[in-house]
């Protein structure tokens, strides 16, 4: 893993998208706050683009409002689209020495994401919960990996596919440094 942080995601994106889901659901600041488990003043400093949400901030707030991660921090599409290695939207954890970055947004109707993602040991990232029917593919590209849900955590080397339900807790752990992985969560 590089020692330059990666790129930052675009506030704006994370903003006007929240805006519209939260609109789309019909929810007040304070309602979807108190489902999210987050702090209103937190849900407004995002709305307004400021802050720097994490991982689970936004995976929380997707929960609440019942879409994709993706939903959050997807830019504007455009017909050809190149991500370079290191250059996506990414978002890091709060838990663990782990980065998600978005490679893929679920096109209109489909119900997929596309993430790469990068983690070094010392820390398990650990997930509640996504929205009901998730199903997440794993592919492990560079490092050991355990990941699964609880209970059923298996053990993963460069090569090697796992597939789990993603709407149940699961965690991932960097077994080795330069650990990264494509994640394809199916949202059925």
């Amino acid at each position: 893993m590089s020692d330059t942080p990666p790129p930052r995601l675009p506030l704006d994106w994370i903003a006007a998208s929240l805006k519209r889901e939260r609109a789309r659901a019909g929810l007040s600041l304070s309602e979807l706050a108190k489902r999210a488990g987050i702090a209103k003043s937190t849900l407004s400093q995002l709305e307004a683009g400021s802050g720097n949400p994490s991982v689970e901030t936004l995976w929380s707030l997707g929960v609440a409002l019942g879409v994709p991660f993706s939903a959050l921090v997807e830019p504007p599409v455009s017909a050809v689209r190149v991500i370079r290695a290191g250059q996506g939207p990414t978002v890091a954890s709060e838990q663990a020495n782990f980065a998600a970055t978005l490679l893929s947004a679920c096109p209109p109707g489909a119900r997929r994401d596309v993430y790469h993602l990068r983690m070094e040991p010392g820390a398990v990232r650990e997930s509640e919960p996504h929205i009901p029917g998730t199903v997440e593919h794993l592919v492990v590209c560079d490092g050991r990996v355990k990941a699964g849900p609880r209970g059923e955590i298996v053990e993963l080397n460069p090569g090697d596919y796992l597939t789990y339900r993603g709407d149940l807790p699961h965690s991932y752990e960097a077994l080795a440094p330069g650990t990264s992985f494509v994640l394809v969560m199916q949202h059925v």
